[in-house]
């Protein structure tokens, strides 16, 4: 049984209205950090998570027995889509949290030249997309490939990989991963 602590902690934060970077001033805590913990790339120790959780506040006790709500929204509306992204590319999610999801579903666009980063991403699941217009190149373990519209990738998250939008036009991807990473 896996505990999604990242999306969990992310919930917690989102429903007390606190950014990032607000919980950081609060705690002490790099929102560096936080980022890392949402993302589920960081474990936290326990005495590091309780510090930040202590920023909401919240106690572990609560924050472990925490349930969640299953949504019943089935549709959303172009503007109803979460932004998490930053920069030169935009994540839009659908549906507010991933706390208690399996699957997360985004829109994605890379403006030209808009890079993940030189260091490869790797994260536990599976993730896939298709490109709806502009290039994309997708690299994965050390074979690369510059995508164009209708063009698709589906590979195990695990595998490093990285993505860049290549030429003078913004891409853009609806893409899907499970678990829920971002």
């Amino acid at each position: 049984m896996s505990f999604d602590l990242g999306n969990r902690l992310r919930y917690v934060r989102t429903a007390h209205k606190l950014s990032q970077r607000e919980l950081a001033k609060r705690t002490g805590v790099p929102n560096s950090t936080i980022s890392l913990i949402e993302s589920n790339t960081s474990n936290p120790s326990v005495g590091a998570l309780k510090r930040i959780l202590d920023g909401i506040p919240i106690g572990l006790a609560e924050f472990f027995a925490l349930e969640p709500e299953k949504p019943r929204k089935a549709f959303y509306a172009a503007d109803e889509l979460v932004e998490i992204g930053k920069g030169g590319i935009s994540f839009r999610q659908v549906g507010e949290s991933m706390f208690g999801r399996s699957l997360q579903i985004l829109k994605e666009c890379y403006q030209p030249g808009a890079d993940t980063g030189k260091v490869p991403l790797v994260h536990e699941g599976e993730e896939g997309g298709i490109v709806l217009s502009g290039r994309l190149e997708v690299t994965v373990d050390n074979e690369r490939r510059i995508l164009g519209p209708g063009d698709a990738y589906y590979f195990e998250s695990r595998r490093p990989h990285r993505f860049r939008c290549v030429g003078p036009v913004a891409c853009e991807v609806v893409s899907a991963c499970t678990p829920p990473t971002f």
